[in-house]
């Protein structure tokens, strides 16, 4: 007998939340699972251009990085748990070669890595771009050869939509 191919249930009920559990607080462990997860992503010839400055709200890491939010994300982002600002090894150190044309998907995988555990674990991940990338990237040294590309916030979520569907377009439907 076949079966129909179903959603993961985090695939069905995966959404980015603006209003979270505002007592939560990350703990070492959990940011090093999360981290973990990220790490084991695949990646093109196993290059693995990503790295990931992470705050814990209340240390002087995520207070740097709210200070570089935009209007519309520091409404919410702030009081999350963690902001991870995702960064991504764009080319070979003191060369305009790049060092992965795959970087930005592979960073991509890390950080889909990073949101399968989060949920895993109860929280979830809001990943944004409302953030000075150029401020960001000098408050934290970052080399020229690297990217700051996404950021996210990972809060435990507060809250779970009841009736929130998703949907997508197949190429074909553009």
């Amino acid at each position: 007998m076949t079966t129909s191919p179903a959603l993961t249930s985090f695939a069905a009920r995966r959404f980015s939340p603006l209003q979270f559990d505002p007592e939560h607080v990350a703990s070492n462990d959990e940011v090093d699972v999360l981290l973990e997860a990220a790490g084991r992503a695949p990646s093109a010839g196993n290059s693995q251009p990503w790295a990931f400055i992470v705050g814990k709200r209340g240390d002087g890491v995520h207070a740097k990085l709210v200070r570089h939010l935009s209007r519309s994300s520091s409404a919410w982002a702030p009081g999350a748990s963690l902001l991870v600002a995702n960064l991504s090894q764009r080319f070979v150190e003191d060369t305009a070669m790049d060092y992965s044309e795959f970087a930005h998907y592979d960073l991509g995988q890390a950080v889909a890595h990073l949101t399968f555990q989060a949920h895993a674990m109860g929280m979830s991940v809001h990943q944004f771009r409302a953030f000075d990338q150029d401020a960001v990237a000098r408050e934290f040294s970052v080399p020229g050869h690297w990217e700051v590309t996404t950021m996210g916030h990972v809060p435990l979520s507060g809250v779970t939509p009841a009736d929130h569907v998703r949907s997508a377009s197949c190429i074909g439907t553009l």
